[in-house]
């Protein structure tokens, strides 16, 4: 068995708080253990949402108290959540690997994705980020920092920023390398550290790619076999919570579609992994995409369990 899987693992998945994580991660090695054994070559791509806010959150509040704090850019905080995420996946990995007697070595990519600076994305930013601010405080940060804010439910103002599509992911090679040579990769750890080419040279940018189209583009590039997203529920559902309510096993692009085009999947659910999904399957002939659940992701790739995707 050679096929090549990517994973999509969600950050709300990993918990908290580092001790959190520690514990969450103890239970994604195991799965990922049996994939490994059974000899699939595996990248994992993993969530940071929770993660990244904290570290974002620690920088302003000292930044707050004491000014001489760089109020730390959004792409340096993500490569930090990059670096401290992987190091808890690898050691957790590797712990598993060991007491099942797999000799595979795990390795971290801290990961550049590449976007278009002219993405409709950065005129009309999305993603709250950071603390909530009185409008007289958020007025005065806009106009040192020059950032966007919006009002936030009534809780305050709170900084967003842009949701830009994933063009390359930059360490592209270096991972496929790692991942031929056996390595179980992480990589594109929270959608990816923006960055956009301008005269061949590369610059980050404070914006969130969403993990499962970064997780996706990267399936696409390394020519993986396999997609998996990792979800909260075993399948993907129709009319979901419902009494008509109807799991998903293998759906063809055109059904996805349909179910998209009839409003059954949330837009900040299910909808963006059923849209990642379908791109991957149709960047290449042969790919396929699997939805499920950690606990069921080594039976949906042996067993076809799950939601499957295919052309």
């Amino acid at each position: 068995m050679d096929k090549q899987l990517v994973i999509a693992l969600g950050g709300n998945a990993l918990g908290n708080t580092p001790d959190e994580q520690k514990q969450a991660v103890l239970a994604a090695a195991s799965h990922i253990a049996s994939l490994v054994k059974n000899g699939y070559k595996i990248v994992i791509v993993h969530g940071n949402g929770p993660q990244v806010g904290m570290i974002n959150l620690a920088f302003e509040l000292a930044y707050k108290q004491n000014s001489k704090v760089s109020a730390m850019p959004f792409a340096e905080c993500c490569a930090m959540s990059q670096g401290y995420i992987g190091f808890h996946l690898q050691n957790a990995l590797q712990n598993a690997f060991f007491t099942q007697g797999i000799t595979t070595h795990v390795s971290t990519a801290i990961t550049q994705v590449i976007v278009n600076p002219h993405d409709p994305a950065f005129q009309r930013p999305t993603k709250p980020v950071g603390l909530f601010y009185t409008e007289a405080s958020a007025r005065e940060i806009r106009k040192e920092r020059g950032y966007t804010f919006v009002e936030d439910s009534g809780r305050g103002f709170r900084r967003v920023v842009p949701s830009p599509e994933p063009v390359d992911i930059k360490e592209k090679g270096t991972i496929r390398c790692l991942m031929e040579n056996g390595d179980v990769v992480i990589a594109c750890g929270g959608g990816g550290i923006p960055v956009y080419r301008e005269n061949g040279m590369l610059y980050s940018v404070d914006a969130v790619i969403d993990k499962d189209k970064a997780a996706a583009k990267l399936a696409e590039v390394i020519h993986a076999d396999i997609f998996i997203i990792l979800t909260a529920v075993p399948s993907v559902a129709i009319n979901f919570g419902k009494k008509n309510q109807k799991w998903l096993g293998r759906i063809t692009i055109d059904e996805a579609q349909r179910y998209i085009e009839e409003g059954h999947f949330a837009p900040g659910s299910m909808l963006p992994k059923v849209e990642a999904a379908i791109r991957f399957v149709k960047s290449g002939p042969g790919r396929e995409a699997i939805i499920t659940s950690l606990e069921n992701a080594y039976k949906a790739v042996t067993e076809e369990s799950g939601t499957i995707i295919c052309s």
